[in-house]
């Protein structure tokens, strides 16, 4: 069962603040639902928007659906780090700071079942406070 609680995200908080400093980055740390360990991203050196926009509007072409731009706010997939192109090297660096030494993940969807230590989410910028781009 996932579980995050704030002594483990204290233990967490010193690597990614350093993983947010190295890459010049600011952002805050929290815990949602006590399931969750959240990042959310105020401003930072790379254009996080316009990457998810362009791999969004790629993605959309493809299958031949409509596009839907982002204005200031995006929802990172910790599952494809690659697709963030130049900021790929910052979200691994912060994903493997998120996970810890602690982090596990023992699911097994064939069977529905669910073993993961917690979920991680990274935010770019707020629904009401976009990201600040400042290169």
């Amino acid at each position: 069962m996932a579980y995050m609680n704030q002594q483990l995200k204290k233990e967490l908080a010193p690597e990614i603040k350093n993983v947010l400093k190295k890459h010049g980055y600011k952002g805050t740390i929290g815990v949602n639902n006590h399931s969750t360990l959240v990042v959310n991203i105020k401003e930072g050196t790379h254009d996080f928007i316009s990457i998810a926009n362009e791999k969004a509007k790629e993605m959309a072409e493809r299958r031949g659906h409509p596009y839907y731009p982002s204005k200031g706010y995006v929802q990172v997939n910790p599952y494809y780090p690659e697709h963030y192109g130049e900021a790929a090297p910052f979200v691994e660096d912060l994903i493997d700071a998120m996970k810890g030494n602690s982090w596990y993940n023992n699911s097994d969807i064939q069977t529905d079942y669910f073993d993961i230590a917690y979920y991680i989410d990274i935010n770019i910028g707020k629904w009401d406070k976009p990201y600040c781009f400042n290169p």
